[in-house]
């Protein structure tokens, strides 16, 4: 039990999802107890059991969607052929009797990283960090990518844009918000970040902007439809923002709803 809870607190520091499968009842004769456990992982890897063979490969694809949709879940399963309930899953085995589990989706606490510590950064670091996101500032000017302008920062990464995206070791879980303002600063990161392949990416600039890079990336042979659903430019929800603190209140309402899976939001995406 002891190590089965290190590996949660493990794979939550490394800012990767788990699901957590547990036996909650059990009618006549079946696999395991009420209280065996098991973890799914993102990559599909198990650690305990809940009973083997095809009755945990099925458990195991309905815990990697429940990680996927961040969604728990609750479902009986039948070992016997006949006498299905309409509410239970058959697993096609004798054993005659149900089990049903439980699985929970336990996720880290949700990092952005900021791109760019300036006008835009700094309001949107401070919303974001409200709103009990880790934040990690990458910027290229030590005097504004700083602890006295971010004292809450988990990091803050002082490189060229590209360089130092590197360094965040982004993980498929992270949201990216590019707000520096540059063009080839913007562009290299921006290539960066997409092929870092996070939960989201987000680039600050006018939609001319967005169409050339756009181009760039084709010409250079990015399969853009691989990362469909990623890549959100120009940044945020239109709301009308003006100001630096509007925007920032539009990328959080991006990235919201994306977290989410918020329905009839608009969203102006390259892809």
């Amino acid at each position: 039990m002891e190590e089965l809870f290190n590996r949660i607190i493990k794979e939550v520091k490394n800012n990767r999802k788990v699901a957590l499968v547990i036996v909650v009842s059990k009618l006549g004769s079946a696999p395991r107890e009420p209280g065996a456990k098991m973890l799914v992982f993102e990559d599909g890897t198990t650690f305990g059991t809940i009973g083997g063979g095809s009755f945990e490969r099925q458990v195991v694809s309905e815990a990697l969607k429940a990680i996927r949709e961040e969604k728990p879940r609750k479902i009986k399963y039948v070992f016997r052929r006949d006498h299905i309930p309409k509410d239970a899953v058959p697993t096609g085995l004798e054993c005659g009797g149900e089990l049903e589990v439980f699985i929970d989706v336990i996720s880290p606490t949700p990092r952005i990283i900021i791109v760019g510590a300036g006008h835009i950064g700094k309001p949107l670091a401070d919303l974001a960090n409200l709103m009990n996101f880790r934040v990690t500032i990458i910027d290229d000017n030590s005097e504004i990518a700083s602890k006295e302008r971010f004292p809450y920062a988990e990091e803050i990464i002082v490189d060229e844009l590209a360089k130092g995206l590197l360094k965040a070791n982004v993980t498929p879980n992270d949201f990216v918000a590019i707000v520096y303002g540059g063009l080839e600063e913007d562009y290299e990161v921006f290539k960066q970040a997409i092929l870092a392949k996070p939960r989201y990416v987000g680039l600050l600039g006018s939609k001319r902007k967005v169409t050339l890079f756009k181009k760039r990336l084709l010409e250079e042979g990015l399969k853009l439809d691989d990362y469909k659903g990623r890549v959100y430019a120009p940044i945020g929800l239109d709301i009308g923002a003006k100001t630096p603190e509007e925007i920032a209140v539009s990328i959080m309402a991006e990235i919201t709803s994306v977290i989410r899976g918020a329905k009839n939001v608009k969203h102006l995406s390259i892809i």
